[in-house]
C-alpha cells in the first residue's frame, strides 16, 4: 500500500510544494525588491522636493506602465500562488497516475501558467486603476492612499462581498480540488492551460476584492501584502471556511466603518 499509494502521494505533494515554492520565491523576491526601490525613491523625492506627494500628478511613459504591470503581476503571483498548492498537488497526482499507465500526460507547470495568466490580466486592470486613482488625486505617485473615502469604499465593498453567493461559490471551488477536477478536467496541454485559467477565474472571483484593498492603504506596503497573503491562503486551505470567510468580512466592514468616520470628520 505504501509503495503504491503513500510514496507517490508524498511525491506529488513534494512536486507541488517545490513548484509553488519556486514561483512564490521568485515573485516575492521581485516584490520585495520593488518595494524597497519605491521606498528609496520616496525618500529621495522628499529630500529633494519641498512638496506633498498628494500634489504630484502621474506622468507615465509606456515603459513606466509596463514596469507597474510587472510589479502587480509579481505581487499577485506572490500572494495567490501559495493558496493553489492543494490544486496543483491534485493535478500532479492525476498526471502521475496517467503517466504510470502510459496515458497522455502534461507538465504541471502548464496548469500553473494558465492560472497565472488570469492574474496577469488582473494586473493590467490594476495598473489602469492605479493610474486613474492617481490622476483623480486619490492615490499618491508612490501608491499610497490619499483618501479616507476611497479606503472606506474599498473595505466596505470587500466586506460585503465576503457574504455574497458568488464569493461562496468561488471559494468552494478554490477549496475543493476534487470538485474542480471532476467538473473541469480537460486532456492535453491546451486542456491543462484552460483548466489553470478557469481555476484562476474562480480564484479571481474569490479574492479580487481583497486584492483591491491594496489601494486602500499602500500598493507596495509589504506588511499589507504579507497580511493579505496570509488571509487568502488561510481562507483557501485551513479548516473552517465559513469562519474565515465571515471573519474576514466582519473585519473588513469594521475597518471600512472606521475609514468612513475618518472621512466624515475630515469634511
Amino acid at each position: 500500500m505504501t509503495a503504491e499509494g503513500g510514496v507517490p502521494r508524498r511525491t506529488d505533494r513534494a512536486v507541488a510544494i517545490a513548484l509553488v515554492a519556486a514561483v512564490a520565491l521568485l515573485a516575492w523576491t521581485y516584490t520585495v525588491h520593488q518595494a524597497r526601490l519605491m521606498d528609496a525613491m520616496e525618500a529621495e523625492m522628499w529630500r529633494t522636493m519641498n512638496m506633498s506627494m498628494n500634489d504630484m500628478k502621474p506622468s507615465w511613459a509606456p515603459l513606466d506602465a509596463l514596469l507597474v504591470i510587472a510589479m502587480w503581476a509579481a505581487m499577485m503571483a506572490a500572494m495567490m500562488v501559495p493558496g493553489t498548492a492543494p490544486m496543483i498537488a491534485a493535478f500532479a497526482a492525476i498526471n502521475r497516475r496517467r503517466r504510470a499507465r502510459g496515458a497522455p500526460h502534461v507538465p504541471t507547470a502548464i496548469f500553473l501558467a494558465g492560472y497565472l495568466l488570469v492574474w496577469a490580466a488582473f494586473s493590467i486592470l490594476a495598473t489602469a486603476a492605479q493610474w486613474a486613482l492617481q490622476a483623480a488625486g486619490l492615490l499618491t505617485t508612490m501608491g499610497e492612499a490619499a483618501s479616507h473615502a476611497l479606503a472606506a469604499a474599498l473595505f466596505l465593498a470587500a466586506g460585503l462581498y465576503q457574504f455574497s453567493p458568488l464569493k461562496q461559490r468561488c471559494l468552494a471551488f478554490c477549496r475543493s480540488p476534487d470538485g474542480f477536477i471532476l467538473s473541469e478536467w480537460r486532456d492535453g496541454a491546451p486542456g491543462a492551460a484552460v483548466m489553470g485559467f478557469r481555476h484562476g477565474l474562480f480564484c479571481l472571483g474569490c479574492c479580487a476584492a481583497l486584492m483591491a484593498l491594496l489601494f486602500a492603504v499602500a500598493v507596495m506596503d509589504l506588511r499589507w501584502v504579507a497580511a493579505l497573503t496570509a488571509l487568502v491562503t488561510a481562507e483557501k486551505m485551513l479548516p473552517g471556511a465559513r469562519f474565515w470567510r465571515i471573519g474576514i468580512g466582519a473585519v473588513a466592514l469594521a475597518a471600512g466603518a472606521g475609514f468612513a468616520v475618518a472621512a466624515w470628520r475630515a469634511i
